[in-house]
């Protein structure tokens, strides 16, 4: 222990003796370790971090096929009865309700679950009680609702007395039984639900009588924990068998996927493949710039023990041994390397506490509790341990091949080795990181370019979009058109409107789209395995076309009267006339087939769009009249080039006017869009951020490079410059080497960068490495670089004097 005060001691000395290389390396360790701290903080609570509720080792999630499938209610209740695997299982979906106060009604976001969910979850409430197995007695039997935590606090201001209160959910009156525990917001961890209604009364919040409808597969998820002793493997085979049974009984409805398990919370079950795959890759990026910083920091400590071979020499001359030398210089840096991962962990830390508070959609009540735990923590700490040997030990060749006898004839100045040196490794290897964070960076930049003038099938520009659900204000049936039409003809009338249409949800609002299975007009056999395709379908008025911008290529619109009098019609894109129709010019006038055997004129062709997401290929899309096809839940396309702002009031005071129980949300479409567009703008400003990481570290390697090279070669460079040698030479004699590595790490990192980028083409619409733009720019880059890290020593290798050079010799 005295030994070891007595080495931290000195190295505290030493760094406070040589203060740029100190503050350059913190700055260095502590940019790397808490970039990789931060990424890997997401990464734990978006994937690995599971449900924090009591015992959570025991509980699975349900899934049905790959991509954990829906069930229906009465799928939940023959497997939570005839299973022999769980102790008990609990069932929940998610949707939007309008909750009335007395007040201005608003939009919330519930839980529909069953009884058991928070006797399942173990969850004890925070105030008055939750419903409970023995509160349901059939449809619409249970007229209770929790509240969240957060809601509670932010609605009803932390008011005690709010148990026991009635409001309204959708013009139903239920009455409040407690509030959750602050902390719990469900059974997805970035998901912040508002409300909690028994699953029972679904009719109430969707207005349909669908609960007890088998085929009608609309549930989530079901969660439920193990009995003691029974594995995962043992579950699904028991599941499986419980679903061999139900397909027997109910071949039509029962799907023929298997069940398996996973685990609630795991977000990379939510995410999907391709967001998972960014994120990993994401983190692989985030350890290329920590390797970065440790080759740099390794060029560093072998120039700086390079620079002390002196100190070392007469050390050893002196009788210390090569061991006490060289745990001395890896104290300095595991020394090095904690302060700058605390430094790193502490802006960490901050970072997440703001990325907890951010919400990237408002429309949305998504919430990512990234707050740090003991996992990032020890991450951090073991980082920084690493780092710091791996950066100590690249002198240790140096120290246990010194001759202290030739290094103190030779002098300060030393020779200048031609052989490649680790630390020329080091300084390709660390270009080479820096061109593929910098090549990557450059194809998201790209990609989020092309995706903001792409054709997305419709314009957004000058367009606000009304969000509103009938049901939510008590209406059904025949009365949700006529309301409809009323809504779409005041809105219309409002000055400075040009038109305005309606849809039942705009394209890309929604991570899936509605689809029907569609057959060509000659098929007989309506089963599944004879569809044709099974295209996106949207419900629209007759001015939707005109209010969304989308082009109409040929035949007719809709009008008002396409009602259920008259003959089914439809409006179809360009996709679904090459694919189904088999022609592109004569599909006006064609028919094709539903499921039902209905058949559907098709009286309009439109051009292609983007429906789910903006990386989808080319897909079959049909619209259908409105009034053919009604739904409660609506979108006005309101088109007009007024103030949005005033255009939104204007909008609500005219709806208002008409039933002010109508629930409205109103936006521009620019602003809806931004969830699509999300994926592409954290890439590119994620890859952004790590791409100036990689620069900034590959300008203080080339620079501590050049800077090494030309000190160590300053009496060589005055003897040249005494002879008569040329500007462009000694320049080529001081820096060629630096130069040589710099096309030698480029060159290679451009390669892998190219390669690696083609994981950006599932997030970033439109990306690709193969654009000469990305790589001239790429080029463009690293020479400007080049030019910035060569530059000072660039000035000191033509400043040299040889007469004071020599003379000090």
């Amino acid at each position: 222990m005295a030994t070891l005060l007595q080495d931290l001691r000195f190295a505290l000395r030493q760094l406070r003796k040589s203060p740029g290389f100190t503050i350059a390396a913190l700055v260095t360790l502590a940019l790397a370790i808490g970039a990789n701290a931060l990424i890997f903080g997401v990464l734990n609570t978006l994937i690995l971090r599971p449900l924090n509720v009591p015992q959570a080792e025991g509980l699975f999630v349900i899934q049905h096929g790959s991509d954990g499938g829906w069930h229906s209610y009465p799928d939940y209740l023959d497997i939570r009865r005839r299973n022999r695997s769980f102790d008990d299982i609990a069932a929940w979906a998610i949707s939007q309700a309008g909750l009335d106060t007395g007040k201005d009604p608003s939009k919330v976001w519930a839980y529909e679950t069953s009884g058991n969910y928070f006797d399942v979850l173990q969850v004890h409430p925070y105030l008055g009680r939750f419903f409970h197995a023995s509160d349901e007695h059939g449809s619409n039997s249970a007229p209770f609702v929790v509240l969240s935590y957060a809601y509670w606090h932010s609605h009803f201001q932390d008011d005690r007395g709010v148990v026991g209160r009635v409001i309204r959910i959708n013009r139903h009156a239920m009455t409040i039984l407690g509030v959750t525990p602050p902390g719990f917001q469900g059974t997805v961890l970035f998901f912040t639900s508002d409300i909690f209604v028994p699953i029972v009364n679904h009719e109430q919040l969707s207005g349909e009588k669908m609960l007890n409808a088998r085929g009608n597969h609309w549930m989530y998820e079901l969660v439920g924990h193990l009995k003691t002793g029974v594995n995962p493997e043992q579950a699904a085979a028991d599941l499986n068998s419980v679903n061999s049974d139900l397909r027997k009984s109910y071949p039509q409805e029962e799907g023929k996927e298997p069940y398996t398990l996973g685990r609630p919370g795991l977000h990379g079950d939510y995410l999907g493949r391709p967001m998972r795959g960014f994120l990993t890759g994401l983190m692989l990026l985030s350890v290329l710039i920590l390797l970065a910083a440790c080759a740099n920091l390794g060029s560093l400590f072998a120039a700086r023990a390079a620079d002390r071979s002196r100190e070392v020499a007469l050390r050893l001359a002196l009788g210390s041994s090569r061991n006490r030398i060289l745990r001395q210089l890896l104290t300095e840096s595991v020394l090095l390397s904690t302060a700058g991962g605390v430094a790193g962990l502490m802006g960490n830390i901050l970072l997440l506490r703001r990325l907890s508070e951010w919400r990237p959609f408002p429309q949305l009540p998504l919430h990512v509790p990234v707050s740090p735990d003991a996992k990032v923590y020890l991450l951090a700490l073991v980082l920084a341990l690493v780092s710091g040997v791996l950066s100590g030990i690249v002198p240790v060749r140096q120290v246990l091949r010194a001759n202290p006898y030739e290094i103190v004839k030779a002098g300060s100045t030393g020779a200048f080795g031609r052989r490649i040196s680790v630390r020329d490794v080091l300084l390709v290897v660390q270009i080479a990181i820096c061109v593929v964070l910098v090549t990557s960076s450059m194809v998201a930049l790209r990609g989020l370019v092309r995706t903001l003038h792409s054709n997305f099938g419709f314009e957004p520009q000058n367009t606000m979009l009304v969000d509103t659900d009938l049901r939510a204000a008590g209406y059904s049936g025949e009365r949700i058109p006529v309301m409809q039409r009323r809504m779409i003809d005041a809105v219309q009338a409002i000055p400075g409107v040009d038109s305005v249409g309606s849809v039942n949800y705009p394209p890309l609002e929604l991570p899936t789209s509605w689809r029907s299975l569609v057959y060509t007009d000659a098929t007989e056999n309506l089963s599944p395995s004879n569809a044709a395709a099974n295209p996106c379908m949207y419900n629209v008025s007759p001015d939707y076309f005109r209010a969304s911008g989308t082009s109409l290529l040929a035949g007719r619109a809709f009008t008002w009267h396409d009602d259920t009098n008259a003959p089914r019609v439809a409006v179809v894109n360009r996709e679904f006339a090459t694919k189904i129709l088999g022609s592109l010019q004569d599909a006006v006038g064609q028919h094709f087939k539903l499921g039902d055997g209905t058949r559907v004129e098709v009286v309009g062709l439109v051009e292609d769009g983007k429906y789910v997401n903006l990386a989808e290929e080319k897909q079959p899309a049909m619209f259908f009249p409105l009034l053919q096809s009604p739904a409660s839940w609506i979108w006005l396309v309101v088109q007009s080039r007024r103030d949005q702002q005033q255009l939104g009031a204007a909008i609500r005071g005219t709806l208002r006017d008409i039933d002010p129980g109508v629930v409205l949300a109103i936006r521009p479409w620019n602003e809806e869009l931004a969830q699509a567009l999300f994926p592409s703008r954290m890439a590119t400003v994620s890859l952004g951020v790590l791409g100036m990481m990689g620069a900034m570290l590959s300008i203080t390697g080339i620079f501590g490079m050049a800077a090494y090279s030309v000190s160590k070669r300053l009496r060589e460079l005055g003897i040249r410059i005494a002879l008569g040698a040329k500007h462009k030479e000694v320049l080529q004699a001081a820096l060629g080497r630096a130069v040589k590595l710099l096309a030698i790490g480029s060159t290679a990192g451009l390669v892998l960068g190219v390669l690696a980028s083609r994981v950006l083409a599932s997030i970033v619409y439109q990306a690709t490495s193969r654009d000469p733009l990305v790589l001239v720019s790429v080029v463009l880059t690293m020479l400007l670089l080049g030019l910035v890290a060569t530059w000072i020593p660039a000035q000191r290798a033509l400043g040299v004097d040889p007469l004071i050079l020599l003379r000090e010799e």
